[in-house]
């Protein structure tokens, strides 16, 4: 059979491809495949064959029934926000896409639920159920570009996750193409299920390598009415880890709390232009600390009575956001920060997540291993989750994936993490560039486990493949 040029997928493929879809949503042209080639995991490159643009679950599915008969790579992909390397196409073949699956087909406000398609960018989905006063809360950085079924591969979390929950915490049922074409909802659309294995909860977090998500059942909540924002400059980056304790033990469940060094927050500031946040010469980081609520008066007194107890700390002056604008700004530069930063050169980023108490010697380790290894690194993210996000800069080495002196460092960095109890990615999934560290928290016969479910559901291994494992 006659192949496209050095793609190993046949003329005649592509024909059946474009009569599934119909020719103007198979694409082999070179700049769509390079669009396709990355995500924003470090600067990785890798060119598929081919890209196509399916619009419903029954086009996915004549799609997989023909690469799992010829066991050709296919790779989902949803907005290509991933840090993991979770939709790259590093074996070539079929990038799978499922921007054009972007409804959102009912809001049902009787059962406070949503469904929807993958498709759709997470902020639109926010918007559309909070004008019917309705709330769903995981907000990753990159809800105004990320899609919904991303966040559903990845169990993403984002600044709410403190107090509300990850994607998994809201994920009623699925509609799955499977790796054979098969079509199936993996569960139902009710608040309690006992109803065997647990195959939603399964597929949340599977990376796209189980099954591609076609339709989606959320669990909403009523939207909070208030919310109220405050920023504290810390003098010492450990007393802001060791604070965000202390917040939580005194009994205050903040909405958000998110931590920025001061380093990072000079680079975004700097990139989007702003000076909403005072930075003076003995910041060394801030906490964005939000709470939400029904209630203004209790709000305030909450918010008094967490300033009151950071003033054991050696803080600066808190600044409270006063309106709508302010609190925009704020949150403008926290979602931006990884941006910038890899802008300028700190393009490995690292997802580690430790019990909240052992955020402090996380960061005190990580200090450590910068000046060890002579690589600068700027820390953020989610501190109320123990959650910290960690960028690296190492001359002449702009990516860990295949890079043998970088890999040993993460290596040092991820058994450092275990040792705090806690694991090598909090919300940005395995992917690509992490598998090689699965050895440091799982035993053997974790992964014996998994690699059977992925067998079970895949056996062609065509789908996401050489990934997670």
């Amino acid at each position: 059979m006659e192949q496209t040029a050095a793609t190993g997928i046949t003329v005649q493929q592509l024909e059946q491809f474009r009569q599934i879809t119909g020719a103007q949503y198979v694409l082999t042209d070179e700049e769509t495949l390079n669009e396709h080639a990355h995500d924003q995991t470090e600067n990785l490159h890798f060119l598929p064959a081919v890209v196509i643009r399916p619009r419903t679950a029954e086009e996915i599915s004549a799609i997989l029934k023909i690469c799992n008969e010829y066991k050709i790579p296919v790779t989902p992909r949803g907005g290509g926000t991933g840090l993991s390397g979770g939709a790259l196409p590093q074996l070539g073949g079929v990038v799978l896409t499922t921007d054009r699956l972007n409804s959102i087909l009912e809001i049902d406000e009787r059962n406070l639920q949503v469904t929807t398609e993958p498709g759709v960018i997470t902020e639109v989905l926010q918007n559309a159920v909070k004008e019917k006063n309705l709330f769903y809360p995981p907000d990753p950085s990159s809800r105004g570009s990320c899609f919904i079924g991303g966040n559903i591969a990845e169990n993403s979390g984002g600044p709410k996750a403190v107090k509300y929950g990850v994607v998994k915490d809201y994920v009623l049922n699925l509609e799955v193409v499977l790796p054979n074409g098969d079509i199936i909802w993996t569960g139902c659309n009710v608040l309690k299920n006992s109803t065997g294995y647990n195959l939603t909860q399964l597929v949340v977090g599977s990376e796209g390598t189980l099954g591609i998500v076609t339709k989606i059942v959320l669990k909403l909540i009523p939207l909070p009415q208030y919310d109220l924002l405050m920023l504290v400059p810390f003098r010492n980056l450990e007393q802001a880890g060791e604070a965000v304790s202390a917040i939580f033990r005194a009994g205050f469940v903040p909405s958000a709390m998110e931590l920025m060094e001061i380093d990072a927050l000079k680079i975004v500031s700097k990139m989007v232009d702003s000076t909403a946040v005072p930075v003076t010469e003995d910041t060394a980081a801030h906490l964005i600390i939000e709470v939400d609520g029904n209630n203004m008066d209790v709000l305030m007194a909450e918010m008094e009575a967490i300033g009151n107890l950071l003033t054991q700390y050696d803080i600066g002056e808190i600044y409270f956001a006063d309106d709508a604008q302010q609190k925009a700004e704020l949150w403008k530069l926290r979602r931006r920060v990884a941006e910038a930063v890899k802008l300028i050169g700190y393009t490995i980023e690292e997802d580690t997540v430790v019990p909240r108490a052992e955020l402090p010697a996380l960061i005190r380790g990580v200090k450590q291993l910068g000046l060890k290894h002579d690589f600068e690194v700027v820390c953020y993210g989610h501190a109320g989750d123990g959650n910290l996000h960690i960028r690296i800069r190492k001359e002449g080495i702009p990516n860990s994936y295949g890079n043998e002196e970088m890999n040993g460092i993460l290596r040092e960095l991820f058994e450092l993490v275990k040792g705090l109890g806690g694991t090598i990615s909090g919300e940005h999934g395995i992917g690509l560039i992490q598998k090689g560290f699965m050895d440091i928290v799982f035993r053997d016969a974790n992964l014996h486990l998994m690699r059977q479910i992925k067998q079970a559901f895949d056996p062609n291994n065509i789908l996401n493949a050489g990934k997670i494992f």
